[in-house]
């Protein structure tokens, strides 16, 4: 099979059959042998009833229905597991990512030998302030922390060779920096490609505002992982290492200095009355927490299990 595209969504029962007969044009057309997964994020409308029926009147299409809402990041891991394409494109339910860009897409994984193409939204068609602006902002942070050069971390529309999506893990709410856990997995050939961005036709957004402070949030994240992720030793331990040093050399002069002016008869005050007893006290504490953090971290990364993260109430799979 050449190419599997993966599609999460929420609620969007309007766009469904509309994106399938699109999708399926462009495919046909072009003589690819495909399947298009549809995952069902928890919706509320009659999402699934499309799903299940475009399933029945064609066999390339496949869907998946989560017990409830679970995130983008969920659904896309779900459809990675089950994607058989060499090339795997994901794109979002609401007709704003045009599938004409295909063809050019899968001829830059195949062709060009990329590992993965991320689309590039140059012209939007979303609110300049609420949208744009924030978007702007928070893809500059993501380059310059990640070291990815990419304009558009959030575009939906992107392909990925089919090695890519089977040895990376999509959790939490990280769909964003995929390109970033593909890069740290050590794939290195990731570009990006002008796409063009169609107005939303039906329905409203699934993302607020809030959705930038998780991302910033979760970018933080994503550093401290590809950083310190298998060795949490190597930060805490040795933060907490200096601290305790530090703590213990203050105290040490301390103690020292209260025994110098008891010899020499000079006045001086209690340990316990001065503050930098406290200070260096405090510091040494805090450093043994931090070197217990860091033991702590190689226990659970040590012995941690993969566990279920998402219920899938139905799929169409058997049908």
């Amino acid at each position: 099979m050449q190419i599997s595209v993966v599609i999460p969504l929420l609620n969007e029962e309007q766009s469904l059959a509309e994106l399938y007969d699109w999708i399926a044009k462009v495919l046909r057309s072009n003589s690819f042998s495909y399947e298009i997964i549809f995952i069902d994020d928890g919706s509320t409308d009659g999402s699934w009833n499309t799903i299940e029926a475009l399933s029945k009147n064609d066999q390339s299409v496949k869907g998946i229905r989560f017990n409830r809402n679970y995130g983008k990041s969920q659904a896309l891991h779900a459809g990675f597991l089950k994607a058989q394409g060499d090339v795997v494109i994901t794109m979002d339910a609401d007709l704003q990512d045009n599938p004409e860009e295909i063809p050019e897409l899968y001829d830059m994984i195949v062709k060009e030998g990329y590992d993965l193409v991320s689309g590039w939204k140059k012209k939007r068609y979303d609110n300049v302030i609420t949208k744009n602006l924030p978007s702007k902002v928070f893809n500059a942070a993501a380059r310059k922390t990640s070291g990815v050069k990419l304009h558009d971390f959030n575009c939906g529309l992107k392909a990925y060779r089919k090695e890519v999506i089977k040895n990376i893990d999509v959790y939490g709410e990280m769909h964003r920096y995929i390109p970033v856990l593909a890069k740290n997995a050590g794939y290195y050939k990731i570009t990006e490609k002008e796409v063009q961005h169609q107005a939303r036709k039906y329905g409203n957004t699934k993302f607020g505002i809030n959705r930038f402070i998780h991302g910033f949030l979760d970018l933080i994240s994503i550093w401290f992982l590809s950083k310190f992720g298998r060795r949490p030793m190597h930060l805490f331990g040795a933060l907490g290492v200096l601290m305790f040093i530090i703590g213990f050399i203050a105290a040490g002069w301390i103690g020292f200095s209260k025994l110098y002016k008891l010899y020499h008869g000079i006045p001086n005050t209690l340990v316990a009355q001065n503050p930098w007893f406290y200070i260096s006290l405090t510091v040494m504490i805090i450093g043994t927490q931090f070197f217990l953090a860091g033991f702590l971290g190689e226990l659970i990364l040590r012995s941690k299990r993969d566990k279920e993260r998402y219920l899938i109430k139905k799929t169409t799979y058997n049908l």
